[in-house]
């Protein structure tokens, strides 16, 4: 495969594997991760070492400047990812990008950087890769004799409408496959960037194939700002979930992941400000920290919440069986333990009042027709 990385605009040049940088630890502007931290396959780690001559205190101004996004364009094998977890309510799932810019610092997609050898940090946040190929891989795969349509979900582990979508059009075009074949779907997204897709799903959702849910974490601006720090402010995905249901598409809301005493004292305001905005269904899911993700997270509680740090983490561990994290099928979705059960308790009663659903939609697969395979003769008329 050959990789080509575009800052915004100059030519094109070829790249050799990403170096680790280490960078100090201070909150970077616009950034969720303030270091590029070595990913679990590295094999060399480097120190950086005063030499007398102020390098250093140089070097660290330098680091603190926000880096800029680069696109690595990919030719992908394969766009359709089936599902194995016994935990996950769909079968499929499609990822236009790797890597995402929203800078969520808790985002449990970010050890996936890794294979790519690059960092779970920084690079996560800002060497993003773009399937450009992922339109003609979606026709393929649905056009395939063995292909069964059954639920799908659009950016499950990145989000598939993160800024470089507006300029890219990925995800927009793997919709309008999604459209002409009324192959049902449905998307998890912080952005208001699913407005743009409304001439496509809402007449998808009259007939049963669409549903969106917009991630609502906090609906305070400055938490926001640190948390997901490049994803749409509170308020315009709230304004976004009334654009969507006055469209009559139908919009749930995720107040996924639910921090202690961070963003979990929220959880009701939240539903209540996004019933208010036409969400008739919710859900939510436990902070959840795999692999770099952890201290990537306790680095950022470090730095943003000094104070009550080791109380977060003291509750997350109280869920997760006295460990960091869990990861065992059945239980890494909800926790355990009284205060697991007291979350999902608050989400029941609230959704109850609210008149929100919990239980998804039930998926319309009768109405796809599979896409025509192209003829390498061409079309006659």
């Amino acid at each position: 495969m050959t990789v080509y990385i575009y800052s915004m605009s100059p030519a094109p040049t070829r790249i050799a594997a990403a170096q680790p940088a280490l960078v100090p630890l201070a909150s970077i502007k616009g950034r969720g991760s303030a270091t590029a931290m070595p990913h679990r396959f590295e094999r060399h780690e480097r120190e950086q070492v005063d030499d007398g001559w102020g390098s250093l205190d140089q070097d660290a101004a330098e680091e603190r400047l926000a880096p800029a996004t680069q696109i690595i364009e990919e030719q992908a094998r394969s766009i359709v990812t089936r599902n194995q977890s016994p935990d996950i309510s769909f079968d499929y799932s499609i990822n236009p990008y790797r890597g995402c810019e929203h800078g969520c610092i808790y985002c449990f997609a970010r050890p996936t950087h890794s294979y790519l050898n690059l960092s779970p940090g920084l690079d996560f946040e800002t060497r993003i890769v773009a399937k450009v190929n992922a339109a003609e891989r979606l026709r393929e795969t649905l056009a395939g004799a063995r292909y069964e349509p059954r639920s799908l979900v659009l950016g499950t582990a990145t989000d598939a409408y993160q800024p470089v979508e507006r300029r890219l059009g990925i995800t927009r075009r793997i919709v309008e496959v999604l459209a002409e074949t009324r192959h049902p779907f449905s998307v998890v997204t912080k952005s208001a960037g699913i407005e743009r897709e409304l001439d496509l799903i809402a007449p998808m959702a009259a007939q049963g194939l669409v549903s969106v849910y917009l991630s609502v974490t906090t609906l305070d601006n400055e938490l926001a700002r640190i948390l997901e720090p490049r994803a749409a402010a509170p308020a315009r995905r709230l304004r976004t979930i009334q654009t969507l249901a006055e469209a009559g598409v139908p919009v749930g809301v995720s107040v996924s992941p639910i921090i202690p005493f961070i963003n979990e004292p929220e959880l009701e305001h939240i539903l209540e400000a996004a019933a208010r905005a036409g969400a008739s269904s919710a859900f939510s899911i436990p902070v959840r920290l795999p692999w770099e993700v952890n201290p990537l997270f306790q680095d950022w509680l470090a730095r943003h919440f000094p104070d009550r740090a080791e109380r977060v983490m003291a509750r997350i561990r109280e869920m997760r069986g006295g460990k960091d994290n869990d990861a065992r099928f059945g239980t890494r979705f909800t926790g355990e333990g009284v205060w697991a059960e007291l979350l999902r308790a608050r989400l029941r009663r609230a959704a109850a009042r609210l008149g929100l659903r919990s239980e998804r939609r039930p998926v319309q697969l009768a109405l796809f027709t599979p896409p025509r395979k192209p003829s390498a003769q061409g079309e006659l008329f």
